[in-house]
């Protein structure tokens, strides 16, 4: 009993630590630049003070997505997810039109199978995992490559490939990267901000709709593939699970 209170109180202070860290970076960015612009606004060119001005902005939108995905970390621990059999065809190429129509770097090509059986889902959180993944998808990948998404099904479950031309991972990272607070050091991903929230969220969600998330790569090509079960059961009867 005492080994798991010692393992609760480590596994809390590095959550803080971490959270810490998080949040100190974007505020000691906003602080600095804010400070430059009361004490030497009248030195700084135009350019200049728009550039800082545009730097505070986007460290506070940091700070803004941080809180978010913090919130939604503890709101999806206990949120009861509202399930029911839905057909995702429409739901993924909305998401991934979303995605496209907001991204100019990348092309993509959406392959969905015809007559796919439905799946039990909650359709907002759903919609939520698309967006992660697809955007995920992107903001690794190189410019002017193609993200590739596509959906087939088994007898037993609908399965959804978001595919990119970017970022290996490592064999030890792929687990690794669906941790709280996890993400990969590499000369791309440091000129990415990020919570490293995002595939963790995504995994959480994932799972408690019974489903299964993972990634390979194989050279510069990674694939994450999401599985979830058909629909085999009355709506009622599984909309109880969690």
């Amino acid at each position: 009993m005492k080994n798991d209170e010692n393992s609760l109180q480590k596994a809390q202070a590095e959550f803080i630590s971490t959270v810490s860290h998080e949040l100190r970076t974007p505020l000691t960015s906003i602080r600095g630049f804010a400070d430059t612009l009361l004490t030497s606004g009248d030195k700084l060119s135009e350019e200049q003070k728009q550039k800082f001005i545009l730097i505070i902005k986007e460290q506070a939108n940091r700070l803004i997505k941080l809180t978010e995905n913090l919130l939604a970390v503890s709101k999806n621990e206990v949120e009861k997810l509202v399930l029911k059999s839905v057909d995702v065809t429409l739901l993924i190429e909305n998401c991934v039109g979303l995605v496209a129509a907001q991204n100019k770097k990348n092309t993509f090509n959406c392959k969905i199978d015809k007559n796919l059986p439905k799946i039990l889902v909650d359709t907002d959180k759903f919609q939520q995992i698309m967006l992660n993944i697809v955007e995920n998808a992107t903001k690794y990948s190189n410019p002017e490559t193609e993200v590739q998404i596509s959906v087939t099904s088994d007898d037993k479950f609908v399965i959804i490939k978001v595919s990119d031309i970017g970022i290996k991972i490592d064999e030890k990272d792929k687990l690794r990267i669906f941790e709280k607070f996890t993400r990969l050091s590499t000369p791309l991903t440091q000129k990415i901000e990020g919570s490293g929230l995002g595939l963790y969220l995504t995994k959480t969600l994932v799972e408690r709709m019974k489903g299964t998330i993972g990634a390979d790569s194989d050279g510069d090509k990674t694939v994450f593939k999401v599985k979830f079960p058909i629909s085999a059961y009355d709506d009622d009867a599984r909309a109880k699970m969690k």
